[in-house]
């Protein structure tokens, strides 16, 4: 796969394969199947104080069949890829089948709902990098980290990744489709120290152009300035105060949201959203979206992992919950439609009502800006909400200094409600796009 010609020659041979797969599960008695492929091929390097770490060559295959005789469901993978495997893979999965239960919800997506035709959304961008090279970009940004302030004591080091490959699903409504992809990334963490306080911290960049990645320099300078500012961190009285999250730890208040209006956690009435279309959910100010054909976005696609087209949709408008985010299964469970969602969300677009990072401090005023999260005490059921939490004290819209060792605590239900404020800082490295936000007030307690 090293230039458009061969990938497609590649794509083509796995799409025969495919075919030859379906055909095989109809004929050993399946009544359907559903088969996905994937390839992928690349290199991640990753580099220490000088000297190369990891050195990681890539290039997996794999392929899942999923087959439904007289309403039973069985799957069956394999990394083998030879046809006697594959034959083997089949027939697995039609004895699975055999010894499950009968579930008159599952089965193939509806065929009227299927990509059968699918647009370029240009995510392959495939770039010729040596070792050599991949080694020197990481060692660029190390060592710049290393070299941008004498605070800087030590590194976690610096890692470069590249990947190019494919996915093709098929099943036997007689739907076959497929996309190539690349996706480059760059991090760097550094250690950072001063009497006895050591903090560390990192940056990172991602894009499916290895062009449009942030320059190495850049994020070694990122990555030590972040350890850097961490360093003389306080603890915080107990208090309720406003809350800011930073960009990039931002997009996990919407992941929460995804968890509880996701057809799984609502047809087993474990989600705090239950019944909640049309209701306010989040202020009026904010609106949710899914943009799914965004050219070269990481998280586009012509179609989900059961095959369904994927379709612009909104999610929250002035604050109202329009959408839940369902499977064929879920929506079959829920008398519903599938929104195109198996596999996970397409590109969402949080709205913004506030200026920029530093604006956004300004209306925060005083109180707690967060810029880590660590721990999972998030109960999606009831909404409780309790995690440990790093970041900065902010005083009169300006950073006074570090806190760590605190843990911000509050309801879901209440803290979507209470976003007052979504920046246009927006985070573009992952699937929710979203600035920082702040939320007018939550319990913070010192560890």
């Amino acid at each position: 796969m090293e230039n458009s010609e061969s990938i497609d020659v590649a794509m083509q041979q796995v799409e025969e394969r495919v075919s030859q797969v379906l055909a095989l599960a109809k004929k050993l008695g399946a009544d359907s199947a559903e088969v996905s492929m994937s390839k992928q091929q690349g290199l991640s390097v990753s580099t220490r104080l000088g000297e190369v770490d990891t050195v990681e060559f890539t290039n997996d295959g794999s392929l899942g069949i999923t087959v439904y005789q007289d309403g039973r469901k069985g799957s069956a993978s394999t990394a083998d890829l030879s046809e006697k495997a594959l034959q083997q893979s089949v027939q697995a999965a039609i004895n699975i089948a055999k010894y499950t239960s009968v579930d008159p919800f599952s089965g193939l997506a509806d065929k009227s709902l299927l990509a059968m035709d699918t647009k370029d959304l240009d995510l392959y961008h495939p770039e010729a990098i040596s070792t050599d090279k991949a080694i020197e970009i990481a060692t660029e940004a190390e060592v710049t980290a290393l070299n941008a302030d004498p605070k800087i004591v030590n590194s976690d080091g610096a890692s470069f990744a590249s990947y190019e490959g494919f996915k093709v699903y098929g099943n036997s409504h007689g739907q076959l489709v497929g996309y190539p992809s690349t996706r480059h990334n760059l991090s760097c963490m550094m250690i950072s120290a001063q009497d006895e306080d050591m903090q560390r911290d990192y940056a990172y960049t991602v894009s499916r152009e290895f062009s449009a990645l942030t320059c190495a320099k850049q994020i070694g300078l990122e990555a030590a300035h972040a350890a850097v500012s961490r360093l003389g961190s306080q603890k915080l009285a107990t208090q309720k105060v406003p809350v800011m999250f930073r960009s990039d730890v931002a997009n996990s208040i919407y992941g929460h949201f995804i968890a509880a209006i996701s057809g799984g956690n609502l047809y087993r009435n474990s989600s705090f959203l239950v019944d909640s279309i049309g209701k306010q959910v989040f202020p009026k100010h904010l609106n949710i979206v899914e943009r799914p054909h965004i050219l070269k976005g990481l998280a586009s696609s012509c179609f989900d992992s059961e095959g369904v087209a994927t379709q612009d949709r909104d999610f929250i408008v002035g604050g109202e919950l329009q959408s839940y985010l369902l499977t064929s299964y879920s929506a079959r469970k829920l008398g519903l439609t599938t929104t195109g969602n198996a596999g996970g969300i397409h590109n969402w677009l949080v709205s913004a009502n506030n200026g920029d990072f530093e604006q956004m401090l300004k209306t925060l005023g005083t109180g707690l800006l967060v810029t880590e999260l660590m721990g999972q005490g998030v109960n999606v059921v009831n909404g409780d909400y309790s995690r440990g939490a790093a970041g900065f004290w902010v005083e009169n819209g300006k950073i006074a200094y570090p806190v760590s060792e605190i843990t911000i605590a509050g309801n879901l239900q209440e803290m979507f409600k209470g976003i007052v404020a979504t920046g246009n800082d927006v985070d573009m490295r992952g699937s929710i796009q979203t600035g920082s936000l702040i939320i007018e007030e939550m319990q913070v307690s010192g560890q």
